[in-house]
């Protein structure tokens, strides 16, 4: 499946900012289960060419203005070729030893009602079994829904709660892997939603170590391991690690965020017009140094 994506983030600052720094981690890699064929991100119209691999084998750059301005417009979009894989992702060439992502933090942590029930679940069957129990458990526990919790919001407190979204769902899941003993990270991306629904946000999920297999990708919110209708974009111990985007910004007043996200299974030749458009790009960006 090819997906078209363009994933658009506006900041407009109420008094003019003297300076705004950005991580950004919107550049996605290939894995066994998805070919990245076109991609790029731009901030103000200008394409941003300084991503560089972190420590997790992804990409990501910075982006900073020294000078005051009102908005910051981020544009990231491309075509991704994606496979079903059944959520198997293997190994990825990760540099660091997968026993990092048993660290808790402060939005992963396990609170006692959480370890209980992933300590509850049989483990019989193997470890894949068990995380299928645990995101099955995870569901059940924590209903989806929108507008009861923010990015702040922890596993343990959405866990009490008994409601939340993708990433509180995504998050629960981590902590109770954890406890369990079970390498488990946080992954950020998109979703084509089955009826081709555009989305105004990113999507979360998690991914768990399986000794035999490799990271497995879990989405606890809508009860599959993912398949070739995620793009996945960065990993990390939580969601605040694994954002998209992170910054900060000297200003003085509101800070008004307007994300849009949109993405759509591509059309034939939709492919051959994104990669001509790319060299294109190249051509001018050539002539013009």
């Amino acid at each position: 499946m090819k997906l078209l994506v363009r994933h658009q983030t506006i900041y407009r600052y109420e008094a003019a900012a003297g300076r705004v720094a950005m991580r950004l981690k919107l550049m996605p890699v290939d894995t066994p289960s998805q070919k990245v064929l076109d991609w790029q991100v731009s901030v103000n119209g200008e394409p941003l060419v300084g991503f560089r691999p972190n420590s997790y084998g992804e990409m990501e750059a910075i982006w900073v203005r020294h000078d005051r301005t009102d908005n910051a417009v981020i544009v990231a979009e491309g075509l991704v070729e994606t496979q079903e894989s059944h959520g198997v992702l293997g190994w990825l060439g990760c540099p660091v030893n997968p026993r990092y992502f048993l660290r808790d933090t402060r939005l992963t942590q396990a609170s006692p009602e959480i370890r209980a029930m992933a300590l509850a679940l049989p483990d019989e069957d193997g470890p894949l079994a068990r995380l299928h129990a645990l995101s099955t458990a995870v569901s059940d526990a924590v209903a989806y829904r929108a507008g009861v919790t923010s990015a702040d919001t922890t596993a343990a407190e959405a866990f009490a709660l008994g409601a939340g979204v993708c990433q509180d769902h995504a998050q629960v899941f981590i902590a109770g892997a954890r406890a369990m003993g079970i390498p488990a990270r946080y992954v950020s991306g998109y979703l084509l939603a089955d009826e081709g629904d555009v989305l105004h946000e990113t999507h979360g999920w998690a991914e768990a170590l399986v000794p035999e297999l490799g990271w497995v990708g879990f989405d606890p919110s809508n009860r599959v391991c993912v398949t070739e209708r995620y793009l996945r974009l960065a990993c990390g111990l939580d969601a605040d690690e694994a954002a998209p985007i992170r910054g900060s910004v000297t200003v003085a007043g509101d800070i008004w965020i307007d994300a849009d996200v949109r993405i759509a299974q591509a059309e034939d030749g939709v492919e051959e017009r994104q990669l001509q458009r790319q060299q294109q790009q190249g051509a001018q960006t050539t002539t013009q140094g």
